[in-house]
């Protein structure tokens, strides 16, 4: 009887562990409301301007972790903001930020056929033919000594190369910088703890359940 309690207060620990969020650490990005709209890692060519001069190499190509964050109700949105980061490089931090005023002049500015409840669908799906299509489309990004930077979304047609879309990015400040480094470093060591309690209780249940697996197990780990 003990041992069927235990097995029960153990699997059920392991059922709640695996649906822990509260170990997370709040993203300093959702701190003014804004809530993620899309989030992946895409191929992007980093290229460094020198001055006004625009750089003529081709760049390093590296993947870039891109958040999308919109502000207000789907199809109603009223701000949308876009942060790029690195895994290789974590001060690596430029953010593109855009509300209906700034959209109107960046709509007139390339001629754009929608309206702001559309662009950030636009923008995922020159980020999704990035990552499926690497050789035909191309994200990159032209990054100044004055912290401004530019995104551009480029389409390789064969015969020539077609700029799709193209926005401003500033890097962030210090503080900014460091609040992110922060969240990403205290969200993994939690996850790391809670890998390590995840794994702790599955030892526990086989150990109980199937003690002769458990040595099997630990003999392949000392191998």
């Amino acid at each position: 009887m003990a041992d069927l309690l235990n097995d029960k207060a153990l699997e059920a620990s392991l059922q709640s562990s695996m649906g822990l969020h509260e170990l997370e650490e709040v993203d300093p990005s959702l701190a003014d409301g804004h809530r993620i709209f899309y989030e992946r890692e895409v191929p992007f060519e980093l290229r460094s301007a020198q001055g006004n001069e625009e750089p003529r190499e081709v760049g390093a190509l590296e993947a870039i972790r891109v958040k999308i964050l919109a502000l207000g109700d789907e199809g109603a949105y009223t701000g949308l903001r876009v942060e790029l980061t690195s895994e290789s490089n974590l001060f690596f931090h430029y953010v593109h930020e855009l509300d209906i005023a700034g959209f109107k002049k960046l709509q007139q500015g390339q001629n754009l056929m929608v309206d702001f409840a559309e662009y950030p669908s636009v923008m995922v799906r020159n980020l999704d033919n990035c990552i499926k299509q690497p050789h035909s489309h191309l994200a990159v990004l032209v990054m100044k000594r004055d912290g401004s930077a530019r995104l551009d979304f480029i389409q390789n047609m064969e015969y020539k190369f077609v700029e799709l879309l193209s926005i401003d990015l500033k890097a962030s400040g210090e503080d900014v910088v460091r609040e992110q480094i922060s969240y990403r470093y205290n969200a993994m060591k939690n996850r790391m703890a809670l890998m390590q309690a995840r794994l702790a209780d599955v030892n526990a249940l086989v150990k109980i359940k199937n003690p002769s697996l458990m040595l099997q197990l630990k003999k392949a780990s000392l191998s």
